[in-house]
């Protein structure tokens, strides 16, 4: 039982690591090659930081483990919502007035809309998959606009006013890689870290399974309920660690844009992807209670956003409280059935 521990453990650690090596590798290689850093924070950045997930979802589906795969991404939109926003504003206050936040987090509750209602026709299988892509693309297009158009603002705005367009523009273009750090300037260990962090994400997700599956075994509790406490947390880990250090140097102003980013990340993407490969079956459990508190999150989210509203310690406090007492029913429920 030890070796289960350490496995779920390990993997999880292997997966973080791994996930943030192939970032830091892809980063490098794609600025050697001149792709502009807009592009690579909305791709590649992206995407990488939601791999750990992305290959935890693929390999538990194709283990006949769709508790683990539905479980993670709903367990991590939880986690980013209730923790990684509420911790941070136990430290310092969290302000929830980023421009375009309000958009997007309109936008994450449709998206929820339209994953729960596809979650009622499981297994979600390869038209399922393809929707959510589609969805991910537009946004992705809509986030590239939107992006250049304030670019563009700004460059205009600066070269009015101090004539050094040029320099702004610099400037704001490499804020889309903020929290990418120590990218490799060689193009040979960018390579060697991508080519680790390939090799420790499928290693990652094999340790990380065997042992959530062992463990769930033991504990009586379904794969589902693993997967929407512990691996989901554990996944979460990266933003938690991003949002708390954030908030410790007094930029907590980007928390709620890096979690309706992270949130919608995890439902077209990693699903999408994951069940164009593979159907992913639906635990019923999951649609009783799990669905509806992540959706009750992304519209709280939408609140958040649309009246400005400054996190305190009292909503850290009252957040993070929330968070556990979703775990301990998660947990309560698991139990009983």
């Amino acid at each position: 039982m030890l070796f289960d521990y350490i496995s779920l453990a390990g993997g999880l650690v292997v997966l973080i690591i791994a996930g943030d090596v192939l970032v830091r590798g892809s980063v490098g290689i794609a600025q050697r090659l001149g792709i502009p850093n807009l592009v690579i924070g909305l791709t590649i950045v992206a995407f990488g930081t939601s791999a750990p997930e992305l290959v935890i979802s693929l390999k538990a589906a194709m283990e006949d483990a769709g508790g683990i795969a539905i479980g993670n991404v709903v367990g991590s939109n939880i986690a980013n919502v209730l923790l990684v926003l509420g911790m941070p504003a136990l430290i310092a206050a969290t302000p929830c007035g980023e421009d375009g936040a309000t958009r997007n987090a309109m936008f994450m509750v449709a998206v929820t809309v339209v994953f729960i209602g596809l979650c009622f026709f499981t297994p979600i299988g390869l038209l399922a998959g393809i929707v959510l892509l589609v969805l991910l693309a537009i946004f992705l297009t809509a986030s590239t606009i939107t992006a250049r158009r304030h670019r563009k603002k700004q460059k205009t705005i600066t070269a009015a006013s101090a004539g050094a367009a040029v320099a702004d523009a610099e400037i704001d273009d490499d804020d889309t890689l903020d929290d990418v750090e120590d990218v490799p300037d060689s193009v040979w260990i960018a390579l060697v870290y991508i080519v680790l962090g390939l090799v420790g994400l499928p290693l990652g997700a094999h340790f990380t399974i065997t042992g959530a599956t062992d463990i769930a075994s033991h504990w009586g509790v379904s794969e589902a309920v693993i997967g929407l406490t512990v691996i989901a947390l554990g996944t979460s880990l990266p933003e938690l660690a991003t949002t708390v250090m954030a908030a410790i140097r007094q930029h907590g102003a980007v928390a709620i844009g890096n979690v309706i980013g992270s949130n919608i990340f995890n439902l077209l993407a990693i699903i999408g992807i994951t069940a164009v490969v593979v159907p992913i079956d639906v635990p019923p459990e999951v649609l009783k209670l799990d669905v509806w508190v992540m959706l009750a999150c992304a519209v709280l989210l939408a609140v958040l956003s649309a009246f400005r509203i400054c996190l305190g310690k009292i909503s850290g406090l009252a957040m993070t409280a929330a968070y556990g007492l979703y775990i301990t029913t998660v947990y309560m429920l698991g139990h009983a059935s």
